[in-house]
């Protein structure tokens, strides 16, 4: 996890496996420190779902963008002005 979130999470770690080796009751700390670590979980999700609704916007906004590009056209081959392909020769070519 890099980046400020894998920092954040790692200095938690330690603080708290510190406060835990001095802690008197370290079994009430462990669930004190764990329903602590939920509500922060639970805040940061709820902030990524009010990010959320902008992503829709942009994808709804591309999806129209793709709905109204024309298809492109077709090219003939046999038109004025265009060389016909050529097929493969008896030999292979130097290349």
């Amino acid at each position: 996890m890099p980046g400020v979130p894998g920092l954040l999470l790692g200095l938690w770690a330690g603080t708290l496996t510190q406060l835990v080796v001095f802690a008197d009751r370290p079994a009430e700390f462990l669930a004190g420190a764990a329903l602590a670590l939920v509500a922060a979980l639970l805040t940061v999700h709820l902030a990524a779902a009010a990010v959320a609704p902008r992503a829709g916007r942009r994808a709804s906004r591309l999806r129209a963008w793709v709905r109204r590009r024309r298809v492109p056209r077709q090219v003939d081959p046999d038109a004025a002005g265009r060389p016909r392909p050529r097929a493969p020769g008896a030999h292979p070519s130097a290349a």
